[in-house]
């Protein structure tokens, strides 16, 4: 039997792992560059030696930020440590770039109300979901019909930022507009059923467990995308959900509309939330919670933006 190729090795060791598809991805993605940047040598002819050159390429010929470059770095120790199975004393002393402290980029209320006035249909009620419940994009994607209760006015985030799930609120004025979005939903959902489309995507696992929940009408998307596609778990034809870089190019084209020159983002509108939050009075550690935060010091970062402009000192020219 063929001695299984290295990627398929990673792919498997990160699939055993439950790391998600964007990991896999750009896991893969780093790998592939180390080993072409070497010549296309194997991995266990390289050490300690060829992994710094690489950083120092990434860093100074590439000019990448610190965070990419950690990325990459992590994507070579997985290479090694799971991947290869090796033990190396280097792999201990490989040292990080250091990530620069910044200030996350906050819309005032008026701004986020002035963007959304340029967004309609599914991506005004996605951005609006994003400010007015703290979700992060793929969070709010990722939401199935099962996960909307109007009853208690909150969303269930599944398998969230480090595979956690957590509850969050479902803003009054996002009710009605989430309702007729589902309504819509179910008319393309019956309209597959009737033609015998494929089913929605789901995790392989669940999808083995509960075959027939595919086609059931609890574990729909929320923002279904339009068109098909092929599951890149399973190869199987299945409807996924509205892709992330469609409603980022949404948002940058209202963003710019708006005359905002702030380089704000998706993300932006969770960095609001949080904000407008604690300008509320609302407990920091209510905050952290509904952000699905780990640690309440990620939360105190949104401090250091209120008390700017003059928030917590008067300037003496005043």
């Amino acid at each position: 039997m063929p001695e299984p190729r290295l990627l398929d090795v990673v792919r498997d060791r990160i699939r055993i792992k439950h790391y998600s598809f964007r990991t896999e991805t750009s896991y893969l993605g780093w790998i592939k560059r180390f080993i072409r940047f070497h010549g296309s040598r194997h991995p266990r002819e390289m050490g300690g030696p060829e992994v710094e050159q690489f950083l120092t390429y990434l860093a100074t010929d590439r000019q990448v930020a610190a965070s990419t470059q950690n990325q990459a770095l992590s994507a070579i120790l997985f290479l090694y440590r799971e991947a290869l199975e090796l033990d190396l004393p280097w792999l201990d002393g490989m040292v990080r770039a250091k990530r620069p402290a910044r200030i996350p980029v906050v819309l005032s209320r008026d701004e986020v109300r002035r963007v959304l006035a340029q967004l309609e249909g599914t991506h005004w009620l996605a951005t609006s979901l994003l400010y007015g419940s703290g979700l992060r994009v793929s969070e709010c994607l990722r939401l199935r019909v099962k996960d909307v209760d109007f009853d208690y006015r909150q969303l269930t985030v599944r398998d969230g930022k480090g595979a956690k799930d957590r509850c969050t609120m479902l803003p009054d004025s996002a009710v009605e507009p989430l309702q007729f979005q589902l309504k819509r939903v179910r008319s393309l959902f019956e309209a597959d059923r009737a033609a015998s489309h494929p089913g929605v995507a789901l995790p392989p696992a669940l999808e083995r467990k509960y075959p027939a929940a595919p086609f059931e009408w609890p574990w729909q998307f929320v923002f279904p995308a339009r068109k098909f596609c092929r599951s890149p778990y399973t190869a199987r034809v299945v409807r996924y959900h509205l892709l992330p870089d469609v409603l980022q190019r949404a948002v940058k084209q209202a963003v710019r509309a708006a005359g905002i020159t702030k380089p704000a983002s998706c993300h932006t509108f969770r960095h609001s939330f949080a904000t407008h939050l604690l300008e509320s009075g609302y407990d920091i550690r209510t905050v952290q919670e509904l952000l699905g935060h780990s640690d309440v010091s990620t939360t105190m970062i949104y401090t250091h933006v209120i008390q700017r402009g003059g928030r917590g000192v008067r300037s003496p020219l005043d």
